[in-house]
């Protein structure tokens, strides 16, 4: 597919040609030129909890399909490549304790750290061991009470995150209880870009969440750019649930329900007065997204209450004009949109990012 432009006057521009919402060629490039230098939520990192943990898992399962895993050596984590440098088999298969990592395929070991350690029968190889003998090690930072990794960073994480930390982070106690009761995945039949493109705008409120739209306003609802993500505002109506804000901060005085983050290119953390949901945003392939829901809370008392709750229902919703828009996007008489200029900001910076990362 030719690269695409989007024009940085919201006023002008055009948004995405519909065949960029499934081209498999485009969802190649956005694997190595999007998703490979971007930071991914990493639940493994925070389950080694012993010295001599590991625990394998795949990065973007569908997407970027990188065998990892995360270990623990004298209290340090880490994440790692988990192909056997030997021949590329698997070094961890499962989640276990041990005093050293083992390939079980030709008995190859190696240090928590990644460091080779040992392998049979190679007494007389020149050059050997090497550093090219090691596990690769990856990318790997902690934010709150998530970790992260990536590939190759293009930028460190306390850069991305740092609208999120100057608007929300005085806010959050981040002693936070993980609501695994809350815990939810969803697959279906859709690019992974309409839905962050739904993600990005409050335009479809009052015409898709009609219990959200009688929680929050539809008029101040307001969305900020930022470098590496958008930070949307949903206001509280009389009466409803909505955050104490100390004095000094920029919101102080209104009545904020929600901060809905996103986080370039598929991430979105949701702050509610009762907790943290997050959202990430997983391609399966051009035309299959799956979606995992995570939740941590502060104050169990508050949930079921205001913009936070019915987050099953609003899903749904989601899930719904997503799939009826990819069918929209494959017509043969599909065109360009355009953005609102009031409402579609987050839209409109969302595609300017895919376009500059694709070069």
């Amino acid at each position: 597919m030719e690269p695409f432009d989007i024009d940085p006057d919201i006023r002008r521009a055009r948004s995405l040609p519909p065949r960029a919402y499934g081209d498999p060629e485009l969802f190649a490039r956005q694997r190595e030129r999007v998703f490979a230098p971007s930071w991914q939520w990493c639940p493994e990192a925070g389950a080694v909890t012993h010295d001599g943990d590991a625990a394998p898992f795949t990065l973007l399962p569908g997407c970027l399909d990188e065998p990892l895993v995360a270990t623990r050596a004298r209290g340090l984590v880490r994440a790692l490549s988990n192909v056997c440098t030997h021949r590329g088999h698997p070094v961890v298969t499962c989640a276990a304790r041990a005093s050293s990592l083992r390939c079980p395929y030709h008995g190859r070991r190696f240090a928590h750290d990644g460091r080779f350690l040992s392998m049979p029968e190679f007494t007389g190889a020149e050059g050997f061991p090497s550093a090219d003998d090691d596990l690769a090690p990856v990318s790997l930072e902690r934010w709150g009470p998530l970790d992260f990794v990536s590939l190759r960073p293009a930028v460190p994480l306390t850069e991305v995150l740092a609208q999120i930390d100057a608007r929300v982070g005085a806010l959050v106690p981040w002693r936070l209880s993980r609501h695994a009761g809350s815990d939810r995945d969803y697959e279906f039949d859709a690019n992974w870009m309409l839905y962050c493109d739904n993600y990005l705008e409050g335009l479809h409120i009052p015409f898709v969440h009609a219990a959200l739209s009688e929680a929050i306003g539809y008029d101040d609802y307001r969305t900020e750019l930022a470098p590496w993500g958008t930070l949307q505002l949903a206001f509280a109506r009389r009466g409803e649930l909505a955050f104490e804000l100390p004095d000094g901060h920029p919101d102080a005085g209104s009545r904020v329900a929600a901060f809905y983050a996103w986080v370039f290119p598929n991430m979105m953390l949701n702050f509610y007065p009762w907790g943290l949901s997050l959202n990430v945003v997983q391609p399966v392939g051009p035309l299959r997204t799956r979606v995992l829901f995570r939740a941590w809370t502060w104050d169990e008392s508050l949930r079921g209450q205001g913009a936070g709750s019915g987050l099953d229902q609003v899903e749904m919703e989601d899930e719904a004009v997503v799939v009826a828009s990819q069918q929209g996007m494959r017509a043969a008489l599909a065109r360009r949109g355009r953005y609102s200029p009031t409402k579609e900001t987050g839209v409109h910076h969302f595609h300017r990012l895919l376009a500059r990362a694709l070069g």
